[in-house]
């Protein structure tokens, strides 16, 4: 088989891809951990989840740290995997990934911050219980806020990658379509409490699932891309 110069062949890349994105647990901690402990707008109640449930708070940082670092494994898998199309473009995707991941990980500091603010008992003494609980609810918003907003960026990374696919001649083009779908999708979400805050935006769901479409294709017929010297064959064709 033959390998790219940066050393990894597209089959790699695109497996690697593929079972970083199926390790992902953060749809576990979105839609499982984090609902169920942290209640809008009853900060008592929400505190009160967290330290009858500690262990369950620190599993959903993990699950977001793990996230993380399955992102910039992700960034650096499709970087390679879309090199041949266009090197400038497919670099640029996976810095916006990468800025994406850091400004997420910041996010996820303030979740550090309120698990270490309830379980030290001296923070209670320093702050009193009605600060105290403001502060948390200050800290949980902070990272709400910033977590969207870095999906922004993150939806960005998605229109690149989808339009690279698109003009690819070894990938799908509709899977390119689906992630430019996702993308906006993403994009639109993550901006609506700054433009349109009122705005019934559920139906954005759907454009979630391109990612997935995405790693089921990855994991199943990335083996089967050609190599390099085929690939170029192809193209002449």
């Amino acid at each position: 088989m033959v390998t790219s110069r940066e050393g990894l062949t597209l089959r790699q890349a695109a497996l690697i891809a593929g079972l970083a994105y199926l390790l992902n647990p953060v749809t576990y901690a979105e839609f499982r951990i984090y609902p169920k402990l942290v209640i809008p707008g009853q900060i008592d109640q929400t505190i009160a989840n967290v330290l009858a449930h500690q262990g369950l708070f620190v599993t959903a940082i993990f699950c977001y740290l793990v996230n993380f670092i399955g992102d910039v494994v992700i960034a650096w898998a499709l970087y390679f995997l879309l090199l041949p199309i266009n090197r400038a473009v497919s670099l640029l995707a996976a810095w916006f990934r990468l800025i994406y991941t850091a400004v997420g990980l910041v996010a996820t500091f303030n979740l550090v911050t309120v698990y270490r603010m309830l379980t030290t008992p001296e923070y209670m003494g320093l702050f009193g219980k009605a600060q105290l609980h403001a502060e948390v609810a200050l800290l949980l918003h902070w990272f709400r806020y910033s977590w969207s907003f870095s999906l922004v960026i993150f939806g960005i990374h998605l229109l690149l990658i989808g339009s690279l696919i698109y003009g690819s001649t070894y990938i799908p083009k509709i899977l390119g379509v689906l992630l430019v779908i996702n993308g906006l999708g993403w994009v639109v979400n993550g901006l609506q409490p700054y433009l349109w805050p009122n705005a019934n935006l559920g139906f954005l769901f759907i454009t979630f699932f391109g990612e997935l479409v995405f790693m089921l294709w990855l994991l199943i017929m990335g083996w089967r891309i050609p190599d390099l010297p085929q690939l170029q064959e192809v193209r002449k064709a």
